[in-house]
Order: C-alpha cells, then sequence, then structure tokens
C-alpha cells in the first residue's frame, strides 16, 4: 500500500497556522464532476472559499474530503471538496501559503453521501 499523500497535512497545517496568526485562511478549488460547491460562484473552472471559523459551520479536513456548510447569498449549502481539487491554501491578507499541482482523482468510491438537490429559490416559512 502506498504511503498516504502529504498534501491533506500540509494543508491543514497552513490552515491552522492562518488561524494561529489571526489570519483569514482561503481554499483554491479546481472545480470537476466530484466538487460540490455552488456552482454560480465558479469561475474559469475554480473557486476561493473563506475557511475561517466565521465564514464555514462544522469544518472537517481528512485525508480525502474538506467538508463544511457556508452561506451564499444567505442561503446555506453544504460543500464537500476532495483534497485531490485543493490547487491551494493561503492567508487573505498577506497571500502567504501554498500552492499545489493540479490532481486527476484516483478513486471517488469513497465519496461522501450526496446531499439531496439544493433548492433554486429561497423558501420562506411562516411559523407562528
Amino acid at each position: 500500500m502506498p504511503p498516504i499523500s502529504t498534501k491533506p497535512y500540509l494543508i491543514r497545517a497552513i490552515y491552522e497556522w492562518c488561524v494561529d496568526n489571526g489570519l483569514t485562511p482561503h481554499l483554491s478549488v479546481a472545480v470537476d464532476q466530484n466538487t460540490r460547491v455552488p456552482m454560480e460562484f465558479v469561475k474559469e473552472g475554480q473557486i476561493v472559499l473563506n475557511l475561517s471559523a466565521s465564514a464555514t459551520r462544522n469544518l472537517t479536513m481528512d485525508n480525502d474530503w474538506i467538508q463544511f456548510s457556508a452561506r451564499f447569498g444567505g442561503i446555506s449549502r453544504e460543500l464537500q471538496i476532495p483534497i485531490a481539487a485543493v490547487v491551494g491554501i493561503f492567508a487573505r491578507e498577506n497571500g502567504e501559503g501554498m500552492g499545489f499541482a493540479p490532481e486527476t482523482p484516483t478513486d471517488t468510491a469513497h465519496s461522501p453521501e450526496p446531499d439531496p438537490p439544493q433548492p433554486t429559490k429561497p423558501r420562506l416559512k411562516i411559523v407562528k
């Protein structure tokens, strides 16, 4: 069995470095069919995401996936990013961080369960 890639460890290390220094961690992602992000915010096949504690909820970063909830246009969305799709992590304030060569995912069999489709329009529910 080949050793686990260093990439997820480096991503977590740069994330922690940003947090420890009061900086805002941002993730640059190459969007493909395995990446669950709000497609309306994807530009030229990439998206940059704010990973700060105030911008995310339930952030988890393991060796295969980065998953969290975030609000886009006031609507909460569930994001699922394969580690292979991450092309960089950096601090917004000074640009320091690390870039990675684009990868092709080799195993999508371990992808998380898909969420039901998100509604296209916000719905208002009156609670009395």
